[in-house]
C-alpha cells in the first residue's frame, strides 16, 4: 500500500508539473505577443525589413498557395455535385462552392499550409541566428533585435495572410470552374455570376480578417520559439518542428472561437 500511494503521489505530482509549465508557457508566448504588438505601433517602423518579409513570405508562398486552391477547388466541386445532383440542384453548385471556400476552407486550409511553410521557416530562422550569437551581436551593436528580426515578422504575416487567403479564395472558385465546364459545360460568365451572387461582405469581410489573427498566431509562435531556443543546433531543429505543429494546433483551436465570434457580430454570416 504504501507503494501504490508513493506511485500516485509521483503521478499527482508529475502531472501538475506538466501543467504549470504548460501554463507558465502560455503565459509566456502571450506577453511576448503583446510586446510585438506593442512595439509593432512605435516607431522606427523597418520599412524596408517589413517589405523584404512580406516578399520572403507573402509572395513567394503564392505559388503554393495557388496550386492548392486550385486542387481544393476541384474537389470541392466534385463533392459538391455528387452531393447536389441527388436533389437535381446543379444549378446550386458555384454558390455552394463559394460560401464553402470563402466562409472557412480557404482561410482555414491556407492557415495550415502558412504555418508548415511560414511556421518553419521563421522559427529556424530565428533560431539559428541565436544559437550562432547573431542575435547577441545584433543587440550589443545597439540594434533592437526584438524589433528587427521579430516585430518586422509579425507584421508581414498579419498583412500577407488575408492576401495570400484571397488569392486562395478566388483559384479555387476557378478550380471549381474547371470542374463543372468540364462536367457540364458551364460557361464561365454563368458560373461566376451564380458563385457571387451569393457572396456578400458579411461572408467576405470576417472571414478575411480572422486570417489577420493567424498571421499572428504563426508569427509570435514561430519566433517565440526560435528567439528563446537553446541547446545549439538540436535546438534549431525543435524549434522549427514545434513552430509548425503548435501553430497547426492552435490555429485549428482558435478557429473555432472566431467562428462563434463572427456569428455572435455577424448572424447573417450563419445562414
Amino acid at each position: 500500500m504504501p507503494e501504490v500511494s508513493l506511485t500516485q503521489e509521483a503521478f499527482v505530482d508529475r502531472v501538475g508539473r506538466l501543467i504549470a509549465d504548460g501554463l507558465a508557457s502560455v503565459g509566456a508566448v502571450s506577453v511576448f505577443g503583446a510586446r510585438a504588438l506593442g512595439e509593432a505601433l512605435r516607431p522606427p517602423y523597418e520599412i524596408g525589413e517589413i517589405v523584404r518579409h512580406l516578399y520572403e513570405l507573402g509572395w513567394r508562398s503564392v505559388p503554393l498557395i495557388a496550386t492548392s486552391g486550385l486542387a481544393v477547388g476541384v474537389v470541392l466541386s466534385m463533392h459538391t455535385r455528387a452531393s447536389l445532383e441527388r436533389f437535381g440542384a446543379e444549378a446550386l453548385i458555384p454558390m455552394g462552392l463559394a460560401l464553402a471556400l470563402v466562409r472557412e476552407t480557404g482561410p482555414l486550409v491556407a492557415g495550415l499550409l502558412l504555418s508548415g511553410r511560414i511556421g518553419a521557416g521563421i522559427g529556424a530562422q530565428l533560431a539559428a541566428m541565436r544559437v550562432t550569437e547573431q542575435i547577441d551581436a545584433l543587440e550589443a551593436s545597439a540594434v533592437d533585435a526584438f524589433k528587427y528580426l521579430v516585430v518586422t515578422r509579425v507584421i508581414a504575416c498579419m498583412i500577407s495572410l488575408p492576401l495570400l487567403v484571397t488569392v486562395m479564395n478566388f483559384t479555387g472558385l476557378f478550380g471549381g470552374y474547371v470542374a463543372e465546364s468540364l462536367n457540364s459545360g458551364m460557361s464561365f460568365w454563368l458560373y461566376f455570376h451564380r458563385a457571387f451572387s451569393a457572396l456578400e461582405f458579411t461572408d467576405l469581410i470576417p472571414s478575411t480578417l480572422k486570417t489577420v489573427v493567424f498571421g499572428f498566431l504563426i508569427a509570435t509562435i514561430s519566433s517565440y520559439l526560435g528567439y528563446t531556443t537553446t541547446q545549439g543546433t538540436e535546438g534549431v531543429g525543435r524549434a522549427s518542428t514545434r513552430s509548425v505543429v503548435y501553430s497547426s494546433i492552435l490555429i485549428i483551436t482558435i478557429n473555432v472561437i472566431l467562428v462563434r465570434f463572427i456569428f455572435f457580430f455577424f448572424p447573417e454570416a450563419g445562414g
